[in-house]
């Protein structure tokens, strides 16, 4: 790695600690509260989140008692099902492994923290035949877009994902859910989040059907909301992207910064 290397991500790591761990992080929220450093976001569908800037140098004593009051919040309220606490790699954190598995949450697999220039991702991608892509808004539109994700991600098809996503699009100032189509049929899909008050546009979610993958599919709808992300004035894109979509958005020119892996908490 050269130094111009280590320089930018530097760079660029600073900017994703300053401008994302923030409420920004969390614009659909439907509640945060506040412990000591970290914040105890509310979503709906039963969801609980938690997330932080930093854990403001606690030692393992401390971080134990976080988790375990973090958690308590949560229980009591007879709605919530499932609590994430998202971590990043690049915090200091003693303990907080051993903190997370002994009061019952479970690691998922980890994802790298990729962040770089919008331009880089706005290229021009054959796509296959009969594959076009599109914006989609109407209700029947999301909710097959939520039931192929859903699918893709070995999750059963929740008609409460779909619901958020609609609330969301009449919440969330920008928010864009983009597909990928074949013979009528969604075979790939994703959402740009816009970050109000930064240079920052996330991209989430993205899903591609097993028998489509490998065609350019995912670089094409990449492609086309990092487009729509310069439109609205952001320079920088964002995502945590898995062991899939990783290579595809390094070869666009993005970096990994970091690491980000979702302890989950089932009731």
């Amino acid at each position: 790695m050269t130094l111009d290397e280590n320089a930018t991500r530097a760079r660029l790591l600073a900017a994703y600690d300053a401008e994302l761990r923030t409420d920004a992080e969390t614009p659909s929220a439907l509640d945060v509260t506040r412990l000591g450093p970290l914040r105890l976001v509310t979503f709906a569908g039963g969801r609980g989140f938690i997330t932080y800037q930093d854990l403001g140098g606690a030692d393992s004593d401390a971080i134990q008692r976080l988790v375990v009051d973090a958690l308590k919040h949560f229980t009591q309220l007879a709605d919530i099902e499932r609590v994430e606490w998202k971590t990043r790699g690049h915090d200091h954190a003693p303990g907080l492994h051993e903190a997370l598995l002994e009061n019952g949450f479970v690691p998922d697999d980890p994802e790298s923290i990729m962040i770089g220039d919008a331009e880089a991702l706005v290229i021009e991608v054959a796509l296959p035949a009969g594959v076009t892509l599109r914006r989609v808004t109407e209700e029947v539109d999301v909710r097959a877009m939520s039931a192929m994700q859903d699918a893709v991600f070995g999750d059963p098809v929740s008609t409460s994902a779909a619901d958020d996503l609609l609330r969301r699009l009449s919440l969330v100032e920008g928010l864009e859910l983009w597909v990928a189509e074949a013979a009528g049929k969604i075979v790939s899909a994703g959402r740009l989040e816009p970050v109000r008050g930064s240079l920052f546009a996330g991209i989430w979610g993205g899903a591609t059907k097993q028998e489509w993958r490998g065609q350019g599919i995912y670089r094409a709808l990449t492609a086309a909301r990092a487009r729509s992300a310069i439109g609205m004035g952001k320079t920088l894109i964002h995502s945590d992207s898995t062991e899939f979509s990783r290579p595809i958005l390094e070869r666009s020119g993005l970096l990994a910064v970091s690491s980000t892996t979702p302890y989950e908490f089932t009731r």
